[in-house]
């Protein structure tokens, strides 16, 4: 049976942070695993003009800007979705890694540069 898309309600600003800070888990240079299944990311990439890439995806700079909000990442954190040291670092617990956001295809778009 598939996996209910969003069912703890997290609003779109964090369901769009929690859906780019899932990609950014699938590239090494961002960060490393944890021993306890998640993935700590170090590396949050910046906008240039209007966007910014994660790995060959470009992302609107729009779609981010809970990547540089405080009150996002509590948030994820108190869904027990992340663990956040902001602005330093947020690691995604194993729960976050495998939420159903419903976004990625719709936020990441692929790119000819």
């Amino acid at each position: 049976m598939p996996s209910k898309i969003n069912p703890l309600r997290l609003n779109a600003l964090q369901l769009k942070t929690l859906t780019l800070l899932q990609e950014l888990t699938r590239h090494p240079e961002a960060g490393e695993a944890t021993e306890d299944g998640g993935f700590r990311i170090n590396r949050i990439p910046r906008a240039h003009g209007d966007h910014f890439h994660i790995g060959a995806a470009a992302v609107r700079a729009a779609d981010a800007t809970g990547l540089s909000n405080e009150i996002v990442w509590k948030a994820l954190e108190r869904k027990e979705l992340a663990r956040a040291l902001y602005p330093l670092s947020i690691t995604l617990t194993a729960a976050g890694l495998a939420y159903e956001t419903g976004l990625r295809d719709k936020i990441l778009h692929g790119t000819d540069h």
